[in-house]
């Protein structure tokens, strides 16, 4: 069984690190085709509320939990921010499934991202995590319940360029009665040199790729990876 969060203070955070934030859930299956289209409309209207001081940049959505990659302005804009989004989260699944009562199983854990390696372990991570769960092997490809299909970083594929290589059949688009911003704000671009540019001298991330440690980011020696 895993430990909770311990109730503790949460250390300072410095705008240009951006953080690892992982929810949850009591509630489970989130990754589903009912479920993940409105969790994900409560991501982007959350996402609308004050990107100046907190954005999503990147997310996935498990069985059981949700991985986030955030950026904030401080401690307090970090905190708020999240709470933000797993408040919005719960009220839009708990709405839809006609449920009451908590979603969330604990706290939200955090980790702030220090260097470009962290960046990148964790940019994989989250956006491949579906291959950490998988039973059998997972195709190559971008998780449909993930932000994959906004992201610029794999190699041989940008979103840009056309059809999308989904590793599973994605969930269903965003419908006609969605508003436009709700399509487009998602996730919002990086603006740490971390997130944005500095991860990428680690390499692109392969369309393959599956999730090393996250621990092993920070106290392995630098080597370029393959």
């Amino acid at each position: 069984m895993r430990a909770n969060t311990p109730h503790r203070a949460r250390p300072e955070h410095w705008a240009r690190h951006p953080v690892h934030v992982t929810l949850r859930s009591a509630f489970r299956p989130l990754r589903s085709q009912h479920v993940f289209p409105t969790l994900r409309i409560a991501l982007a209207r959350a996402n609308r509320r004050a990107p100046e001081q907190f954005r999503v940049v990147h997310f996935s959505v498990q069985y059981d939990h949700v991985h986030l990659l955030v950026e904030a302005r401080n401690k307090r804009a970090l905190s708020a921010g999240v709470r933000s989004v797993s408040i919005r989260i719960a009220r839009y699944v708990n709405e839809l499934l006609g449920r009451k009562g908590r979603l969330w199983a604990d706290r939200w854990f955090g980790r702030d991202l220090t260097t470009p390696r962290e960046v990148r372990v964790a940019l994989v991570y989250v956006l491949a995590n579906f291959r950490k769960h998988a039973r059998t092997r997972p195709p190559r490809g971008v998780d449909g319940f993930s932000s994959g299909g906004w992201f610029d970083g794999f190699q041989g594929w940008r979103p840009e360029r056309g059809r999308t290589p989904w590793a599973r059949r994605a969930p269903p688009p965003f419908s006609g009665d969605e508003a436009d911003s709700d399509r487009a704000w998602v996730v919002r671009p990086a603006r740490s040199v971390l997130a944005s540019v500095g991860w990428r001298r680690w390499g692109l991330i392969r369309l393959d790729e599956a999730p090393a440690s996250l621990s092993n980011a920070r106290s392995s020696p630098a080597t370029t990876p393959r």
